[in-house]
């Protein structure tokens, strides 16, 4: 029971609180918990939950998971989450009762009953805290809560009283300073230039003394660690000829521990050489990981603050002049407050206002909205750099200048790739000399995307939008602005900058406009970009013969109807013209840095320089790629490439149309403008290469290492090699003058006693229902912590429509990625958090998920994960071998799904393929002496009950 009485006071704290008198609610897939202010429980229909949340406002976790449970969005509520966000800015926890115990440090519920009284007793440790703060700990949260009651937030009065702060409304309140967190923020300071870089070596006995001292006495001692270690020390020691870096290929099993081997060499050369390493990882869950083993190298926070920087993307970051711009518009948006006082409430403590995997929690922009949380990012390639009056306060630019006198820098692929693209920059600085890359498995994906091309309706009207600024008032843009306005000073002080501007802004019509998807369905195009995509349309539907279909189309560019052919003559000329004025202004923006360098005044020069910048990035660069891709369809696409037509499809309707080109192999830009100016490279990962894992780890001697695979393929008949050519390929290594050093050291776990592998051969997998059926029965015989991967999304949404009421009355909570409304990230921490828990998901789900012990006892995947038949495919295929190649993609994938069960020396799992088809020759995907046991789903069912029989829950860890 709980009391809750409308001017309740809790006693010892420094102010007395008050709790609202509200009911409590949590909600489940079948009924609902509603627990009466007086304290009344009862279990009550959905239905009925529906009806009462209208009536009066409940306590609640995740409101915005409730409401799409019960069927009605939005509704008012006490939602903790909100109040955990106010109180403890950039700090997390996880949105499920166990969430909230773990938070609060309290024992896990045993009910349901006791699961929904936690939030009344999160909601009184909050405000007991705000209490035992007071005002002059945080003096602005009072002023913040009253700009956000303006907003309708319900716990502004118990935060007021709390704080012991007076209740002030107004009804559109002038934007506090509380909000306007910029004015606080330190600003940064640019530093002299860089001492040039050492170039010391890390010799492997001196990389294993590291990794001793970083594991601390009385760790436990692997050998293979060890070991792991000195191979990628290798890659450390000083390049010999340009060109040719120390490249080292490693792959290292699930629990060698490879990420502290590799960070025992790689901090001890920025030590040396006084320079940074970038260690860069595919996944944000990744980058996280590494950050938390960091602890280790630097346990002082404040000297890790200084000494590790973690870099993304431009748009994983606030920006401060979208937010100034979020709180301007509360006067004429009041209902944007509890966003935007909530937003403000984290910039002001977050570490360096990363909103993608950061310290911002991933359930916040589901419960307040994504305009005024995520969209408040630079999405649009918007930043105008030193022009900004945030500029010298900017997260992004603070972590750029932070990186560069950093020891460690913890990246992703898709910055390093970009940044290696573009030669680094007047801001970033020269380009690292030495890598690592984990999850090396992923290197040839990241380089696809970063070195493609796409002509497509949506890019372009991106483009326009940059160049021109928005078409209409309605769009919830951040600072769709338009070139001119951004530059507007530049354009009053030069005639000749007008000009080329105006040009430009003419010019610009050429491209897509808002509203093209209607013009498009009505063949009324406006413009020669819409008259070219008409057509494209045209050719992909005529091709594919699937008008009705709900899935993505496409079609090969030759034969070109002559229709498209005319159309893309026209376009590339409009495209000429656009390109045009944009080069001229470019040109004269370079002029008057030199003719005006005696007078023009440092903001003025930083403007210039940095218009200059972003005319490269998002213009002139784009538009030069799309005139050779229009020119190759009146030619021919050149080898290197691959050129295809789109139609892209959500929900039945055409989301985007197009034109786009990859390179076939992406490693030749990757080799190109990164490994040749690298000089020492680490590519790892637990699944580098095709076959299996060897049984003892071994490293290539010298004798071995051959600049020519398929002659040592053929000559020696040594399958150790030969399991390394998808490796090099995927790597870049076959670009290379040199030869890399391989070294490969299997999981120390034992995996024939720890997992079981079973094919299912009796369920057709194009039958749904039976699909369904058998997802059930096997998450049934888990008990829980079942993991079901899929390879389309359709599918997975027909199965968790079929199985969740089962699962539930069964007492299993099902969450399922694409249908719960919660990112990736977020429901991963749920599953993990859950022991019990089932999730459904797709290639996102198995490459990011990272969950030991029993919370993660079953995989089960839907069938054999081959590539999907695209052009793209195609003209890989035949270029890396056809069959083999697909394989080898197959194979990586069944591989990168399995490791996902075994992640230390306690775990134990099933991994189970409800596909009939599986063909012997991937069985190599799964470790040495794994039995593969294909039987009848009854026995697989049998099965998986009896190897995931309870165990002793003594110490479950």
């Amino acid at each position: 029971m709980h009391d809750s009485p409308d001017q309740q006071q809790t006693a010892g704290s420094q102010q007395d609180i008050l709790l609202p008198r509200a009911p409590l609610l949590l909600s489940g897939l079948r009924f609902s918990v509603w627990i009466s202010p007086d304290g009344e429980s009862e279990r009550i229909a959905n239905s009925e939950a529906a009806g009462r949340i209208t009536l009066e406002p409940p306590v609640v976790c995740h409101g915005k998971a409730i409401a799409h449970r019960l069927g009605v969005d939005p509704f008012p509520c006490y939602d903790v989450l909100e109040l955990i966000a106010f109180t403890h800015p950039a700090t997390s926890c996880t949105p499920t009762p166990r969430g909230l115990a773990a938070f609060l440090g309290a024992p896990e519920p045993t009910s349901i009953e006791q699961a929904t009284l936690l939030n009344l007793h999160t909601a009184e440790a909050m405000l007991r805290e705000l209490a035992a703060r007071g005002s002059h700990f945080d003096p602005h949260a009072a002023e913040a809560a009253r700009n956000m009651m303006a907003g309708g937030w319900l716990w502004g009065s118990a935060v007021l009283a709390a704080l012991g702060a007076e209740e002030i409304y107004t009804p559109n309140p002038h934007p506090s300073k509380a909000l306007r967190v910029w004015e606080r923020l330190e600003e940064w300071q640019e530093t002299p230039p860089e001492v040039p870089q050492g170039h010391a070596s890390v010799q492997p006995e001196e990389a294993r003394q590291k990794l001793a001292s970083l594991l601390g006495e009385g760790s436990e001692q692997r050998l293979q660690q060890a070991d792991f270690t000195s191979a990628v020390s290798q890659a450390f020691a000083p390049r010999q000829i340009a060109g040719e870096p120390n490249l080292v290929l490693a792959e290292a099993g699930t629990g060698v521990g490879k990420t502290l081997g590799y960070i025992a060499p790689a901090s001890l050369w920025a030590q040396k050489n006084e320079a940074p390493i970038w260690l860069s990882t595919y996944t944000r869950n990744l980058q996280t990981q590494i950050d938390g083993e960091l602890d280790r190298l630097y346990p002082e926070p404040w000297k890790k603050k200084k000494k590790v920087v973690i870099r993304k993307g431009r748009e994983n970051y606030l920006c401060l002049l979208n937010l100034e711009e979020a709180v301007s518009a509360l006067t004429a948006r009041p209902q944007d407050a509890i966003a935007v006082g909530l937003m403000s409430r984290w910039a002001a403590h977050s570490r360096n206002g990363d909103m993608v995997g950061g310290d911002f929690p991933g359930w916040l922009a589901e419960l307040v909205g994504r305009p005024r949380t995520l969209g408040l990012t630079d999405r649009r390639g918007e930043c105008i750099y030193a022009a900004c009056p945030h500029y010298s306060r900017c997260f992004i630019e603070r972590n750029i200048r932070k990186a560069r006198k950093a020891e460690i820098v913890v990246a992703n692929h898709a910055l390093v790739l970009m940044q290696a693209a573009m030669g680094g920059g007047r801001d970033e600085g020269a380009l690292p000399t030495h890598y690592v890359f984990d999850e090396g498995h992923h290197l040839f994906d990241a380089a696809d995307s970063a070195f493609s091309a796409h002509l497509s309706a949506v890019e372009s009207q991106e483009l326009r939008r940059w160049l021109a600024g928005a078409e209409t008032t309605s769009r919830n843009t951040s600072r769709a602005r338009g070139l001119k306005k951004r530059i507007e000073e530049l354009v009053a002080t030069d005639t000749k900058t007008a000009e080329h501007v105006e040009d430009i802004l003419y010019a610009a019509r050429c491209l897509t406009g808002d509203g093209w998807g209607n013009r498009m369905i009505d063949a009324q195009p406006e413009g020669p970009m819409e008259r070219f995509l008409l057509q494209v349309r045209e050719q992909v539907y005529a091709r594919n013969g699937e008008n009705s279909s709900p899935y993505s189309l496409e079609a090969e560019t030759h034969p070109v109807n002559p229709e498209l052919l005319n159309a893309a003559k026209e376009l590339k000329e409009s495209l000429k013209d656009l390109l045009e004025p944009v080069l001229r202004l470019r040109k004269r923006l370079d002029q008057r840095l030199d003719e005006e360098a005696a007078e023009m005044e440092s903001e003025t020069r930083r403007k210039i320089e940095s218009t200059c910048r972003t005319l490269d990035q998002r213009a002139l660069g784009q538009l030069e790629a799309w005139i050779s891709m229009l020119k190759a369809l009146e030619e021919e696409t050149p080898e290197d490439f691959t050129d295809w037509l789109s139609v892209e499809r959500i929900s039945n309707r055409d989301s985007d149309v197009g034109l786009h080109r990859h390179w076939v192999d992406p490693m030749r830009p990757f080799a190109g403008t990164l490994l040749s100016q690298a000089h020492g490279v680490v590519v790892t990962s637990a699944t580098l290469t095709d076959g299996n894992i060897s049984t003892e780890p071994r490293t290539a001697t010298d004798d071995e290492i051959s600049p020519d695979l398929q002659q040592a393929d053929q000559a020696d008949g040594d399958e150790w090699l030969r399991e390394w050519i998808g490796a090099e390929q995927r790597s870049g290594a076959v670009y290379l003058p040199n030869s890399p050093i391989r070294a490969r050291f299997p999981s120390p776990y034992n995996y024939e006693e720890q997992t079981k592998v079973l094919v299912v051969r009796d369920v057709r997998k194009d039958d749904l229902d039976q699909v369904a059926a058998a997802y059930r029965e096997l998450f049934l015989a888990s008990r829980g912590g079942a993991l079901g991967l899929f390879t389309a999304i359709s599918r997975l949404r027909a199965v968790h429509e079929r199985i969740g009421d089962p699962l539930d009355r069964a007492g299993l909570t099902l969450y399922s990625q694409h249908i719960d409304g919660m990112d990736t990230s977020t429901l991963i921490d749920i599953f993990r958090a859950e022991r019990d828990s089932c999730l459904l998901g797709t290639d996102a789900v198995r490459d990011g998920v990272d969950v030991p012990g029993e919370s993660l006892r079953l995989i089960v995947f839907d069938r054999v994960p081959w590539p999907r038949p695209t052009i793209q495919h195609k003209a890989r295929k035949a270029r890396f071998g056809g069959n083999f190649y697909t394989d080898s993609q197959t194979r990586l994938k069944l591989k990168q799904a399995y490791g996902r069960l075994v992640r230390r020396a306690s775990d134990r799992g099933v991994f189970v393929l409800l596909d009939p088809m599986m063909p012997t020759r991937l069985t190599n995907a799964f470790p040495p002496n794994v039995d593969i046991h294909r039987c009848g789903l009854a026995e697989a069912v049998g099965l998986t009950q009896e190897f995931l029989k309870p165990r002793s829950r003594q110490n479950p860890e």
